[in-house]
């Protein structure tokens, strides 16, 4: 069953068209990351879908409803949870009162103790909400939308502020929800985040998605070229190295093939023979950054394999 289906939204502010023709359908317990640059639409596709913006054209379900009807807004909220990128939480109220207080609204809320060490604040429950970092914050930001146990959660940039270890930790959360069946829409400007956590992603820009699937595979990332590279042996030419056409920087020897099963065979059985050592041997795909850079216009703002399959 799909948590989410949008077909033909579209949202215009005067002659500018923010959304277009923009259709998708999110499954239950997956997570659905929406990539796009700032201005693309994707934030407005976003908040029509939890209701607080309303659409000019096409159809938004969401849990079965129409989040452009006000009467609807109970039965969504009670099955719903946002995560934004700020929350308006007061200052004075420790860390446990804010999350018990929210989880009243709800009709089947999570145990606040329990809630409280999957984000990390156990040892923060009594702490005053001003007192928090800036990375604690944002870890109360995703327990107050997680409190009521949703069916659907959105996180927008759910681990901007987090170091390394918080951010994984956040991960394991996120993949703890979709186990129990809870469906989950992201945004992020996280590519890793985006490759780790999401069935399925979608890249919106210029207001369209302009291509949709599965991080491995978006964008032809498990086709084309490959990029081969290893440090030049030492006491070995160029011209010995038995694949090519290669490039040599700084060292670095670096192959760009669609032959890589062959091309490697050669080079490692040419290693082997030699007794010669392929010092950093490495078999690089497009990097879901690359496609994504690629599809939003902005591919030459870092180096990779192009389009057309060529080398950098």
């Amino acid at each position: 069953m799909s948590s989410v289906v949008v077909e033909g939204l579209g949202k215009r502010y005067g002659d500018f068209h923010a959304v277009k023709d923009v259709s998708f359908a999110v499954e239950r317990g997956e997570v659905f990351a929406l990539l796009g640059p700032n201005g693309a639409g994707k934030t407005t596709t976003v908040e029509i879908l939890e209701g607080f913006r309303k659409r000019d054209t096409g159809t938004v379900e969401v849990l079965g409803f129409d989040p452009a009807d006000a009467a609807n807004s109970r039965a969504l909220r009670e099955r719903m949870g946002i995560v934004l990128q700020e929350l308006a939480v007061e200052p004075l109220l420790t860390v446990r009162e804010v999350l018990s207080r929210n989880a009243a609204y709800y009709p089947n809320p999570r145990s606040i103790d329990e809630l409280l060490e999957q984000v990390g604040l156990g040892e923060k429950a009594r702490a005053r909400v001003k007192t928090l970092s800036g990375g604690q914050q944002r870890r109360l930001d995703l327990a107050l939308g997680i409190v009521g146990n949703p069916e659907l959660v959105f996180l927008d940039e759910p681990t901007t502020g987090f170091d390394p270890s918080a951010r994984r930790g956040a991960w394991d959360l996120v993949q703890s929800l979709t186990g129990g069946g809870t469906t989950v829409i992201l945004t992020t400007h996280y590519m890793e985040e985006a490759e780790v956590l999401a069935d399925r992603v979608a890249v919106i820009a210029r207001g369209e998605i302009v291509a949709a699937g599965r991080p491995e595979s978006i964008g032809g990332r498990d086709l084309g070229d490959v990029r081969v590279r290893f440090r030049l042996p030492v006491g070995i030419g160029v011209d010995e190295i038995p694949v090519g056409p290669v490039v040599v920087e700084n060292g670095t020897v670096e192959l760009t093939t669609d032959r890589e099963v062959e091309q490697l065979h050669r080079l490692t059985g040419w290693a082997l023979e030699r007794g010669v050592a392929l010092v950093g041997l490495s078999v690089e795909r497009l990097t879901l950054e690359d496609v994504y850079l690629r599809l939003t216009g902005h591919a030459d703002e870092r180096p990779g394999l192009r389009a057309d399959g060529g080398g950098s």
